[in-house]
């Protein structure tokens, strides 16, 4: 007769196989085993406060100003300026507090477009977090948007670092339900860019490092958080290595 095993042991088998599959790929990329083409920036997030009924979480509820570190990236990557889906991440690090990493990539602003990675060519467009959020038994997806007041990222890394040196790019932090339009909650600027080593070490948690009201949603949650954990381990970084004290613009 056989015994089928516990689901929470094959689980457990299956989760330590994702995170070695993850970690072997990482070493033998040598670096990040996603989005690893990037440039980092100090940055400032500054929160304005959520337009009509507050999300729940305090730090997008309340006005407040930030110290940030900005990377932005492409995923394969391709060359140059050709499509790829790309990446912002957003480390927000509150005085004395545990640090906010926000990951989104290139989507379309559209309700059903938010949920789906597209790619792109510009920099300058909608970022969202593809997968929702909870807050209590809410959902909440979170953007990075355009400003159109604010100078273009262009086509590449280059021109985003270039677009750096000449101004202080901005971008819009943004709320949404799973149908309702985005709430502009706040503006993230960047400012010098940070040095290779720096980026190099630069790791993100976009499953742990949240506020204590916000918790990621669905099974996607668990793999992102075993595959960015494995791709940790391969470059023997931490979840909060790198950036933490990067100044503001």
């Amino acid at each position: 007769m056989t015994i089928t095993p516990p689901p929470s042991r094959s689980a457990g088998r299956a989760a330590a196989a994702v995170e070695r599959a993850s970690t072997a790929l990482g070493r033998l990329r040598r670096g990040r085993l996603l989005h690893p083409a990037g440039r980092s920036f100090a940055g400032e997030t500054m929160i304005w406060g959520t337009p009509g009924p507050p999300t729940g979480v305090a730090l997008l509820d309340d006005p407040g100003r930030y110290r940030s570190t900005v990377r932005l990236s492409k995923g394969t990557p391709t060359p140059g300026s050709w499509p790829d889906v790309l990446g912002l991440a957003l480390r927000l690090q509150p005085d004395g507090g545990r640090p906010f990493d926000l990951l989104v990539s290139s989507s379309g602003a559209a309700p059903v477009l938010r949920n789906l990675p597209l790619p792109r060519r510009r920099f300058t467009g909608t970022y969202s977090t593809i997968v929702c959020y909870r807050v209590g038994r809410r959902r909440l997806w979170l953007a990075a948007l355009a400003d159109p007041d604010a100078v273009d990222l262009g086509r590449s890394l280059d021109t985003v670092a270039a677009a750096t040196r000449a101004d202080t790019p901005r971008l819009v932090l943004a709320v949404a339900s799973a149908v309702g339009p985005w709430r502009p909650v706040g503006q993230v600027s960047l400012g010098a860019q940070l040095s290779a080593e720096v980026d190099a070490a630069l790791a993100f948690d976009p499953v742990r490092n949240l506020p204590t009201e916000l918790r990621m949603a669905g099974p996607v949650a668990g793999l992102r958080d075993l595959t960015y954990r494995g791709s940790r381990r391969a470059r023997g970084a931490t979840a909060q290595s790198g950036g933490s004290t990067a100044t503001t613009v």
